[in-house]
This record gives C-alpha cells, sequence and structure tokens, in this order.
C-alpha cells in the first residue's frame, strides 16, 4: 500500500496492493492494522453506499459536533473526489484538495475530521463507498456551496445536479457553523 498526500498534507490518497491475474484481482480495502500503520484511523463506526448518474455533484457536507472522518472509494464507474479545509485558524483554510477516483484505478481517500467532503459523477454511473469514523448524525449536518468563488474547486465541466439542500448551502465566509483548528 502507498500513502501519499494530495494539495493538503491531511487528505490523503490511499494506493492499495492490487493483485490481477486472469480471474480477476484481490485487495484489501481496508486493514486495521496497516491502516494504523500509515497513520490513519483504526477504527470506523459507519459504512455508507452511494450510487449517482453523471452529473451529479454531492457536497460539499460536514457535521460539527459529529465530525466524521472519511476513507472514499469507488468500486463502479468514476468520481471527482474532493475535500476542503474549513477548520477555522487552519493554515489550509479554505484550500482544497482532490483527486480522481475510479473502478479502473482502485485508489482510496482519507479526509480527515474538520474538512467538507463532496464529489460529483463523471461516469454514466458510480457507486461510491465510504466508512466513517463516527455515526451520521440528523441535524448536526451543514454544508458550504459547491460553487465558492473563494475556495475556487476546478470542479469538471459537467451539467451539475444537485439536491435543493446543496443549492442553498452558504459560502465558507457565510458559515458560522464551523470547526476549529487543533494544531498537532
Amino acid at each position: 500500500m502507498r500513502v501519499t498526500p494530495l494539495d493538503h498534507p491531511e487528505v490523503l490518497l490511499i494506493e492499495p496492493d492490487v493483485f490481477s491475474d486472469a480471474r480477476g484481482f484481490f485487495m484489501e480495502t481496508y486493514h486495521a492494522a496497516k491502516y494504523a500503520s500509515q497513520g490513519l484511523p483504526a477504527v470506523f463506526l459507519q459504512d455508507n453506499h452511494s450510487r449517482s448518474v453523471r452529473g451529479v455533484l454531492r457536497g460539499l457536507h460536514y457535521q460539527l459536533e459529529h465530525p466524521q472522518g472519511k476513507l472514499v472509494r469507488v468500486v463502479t464507474g468514476e468520481v471527482f473526489d474532493v475535500a476542503v479545509d474549513i477548520r477555522k485558524g487552519s493554515p489550509y483554510f479554505g484550500k482544497w484538495a482532490g483527486a480522481v477516483l475510479s473502478e479502473k484505478n482502485q485508489q482510496q481517500i482519507y479526509i480527515p475530521p474538520g474538512f467538507a467532503h463532496g464529489f460529483c459523477t463523471l461516469s454514466e454511473q458510480a457507486d461510491f463507498l465510504y466508512k466513517c469514523t463516527d455515526l451520521y448524525t440528523p441535524g448536526d449536518e451543514y454544508g458550504i456551496a459547491w460553487d465558492d468563488p473563494d475556495v475556487a474547486i476546478e470542479w469538471p465541466q459537467l451539467n451539475y445536479l444537485l439536491s435543493d439542500k446543496d443549492l442553498g448551502n452558504p459560502t465558507l465566509s457565510e458559515s458560522v457553523n464551523l470547526p476549529v483548528y487543533e494544531a498537532p
């Protein structure tokens, strides 16, 4: 397994070892001891599976009182995945990191708590799986605008399909419910 930071030192791209032959492939998608040895969480409390069609943009979401670290991957299709540091006081506040995840590259991204997360679907359909370090808590979900000009995410050019909730998210500068950065 190879782990490298993306454009933010805490957002990590994970390239699992994949063993392929004429029959197909095998890979460990998570191994607590191996991931912990790379500085990743050893405990996840919830697994989620999302299916989206081309152009769906989900995000940018976060929880404040129950922040979630996320280990994300795509099992069918392709998405552009993004994490934004929204921790007040962080030296990377408002900075984003992103990468294409697909069934072909079999890569994963680890997004720490304190980041807003979102993705858009590039293929006809995509199945997106993610492990979370805390449980989803209704009433504790917040969002920032996917097209915030100050964050300036370089989304692929598509006709986006967003939920009404995501269309109404404030910009980062308008957001009042943000986590606070705690220096290591």
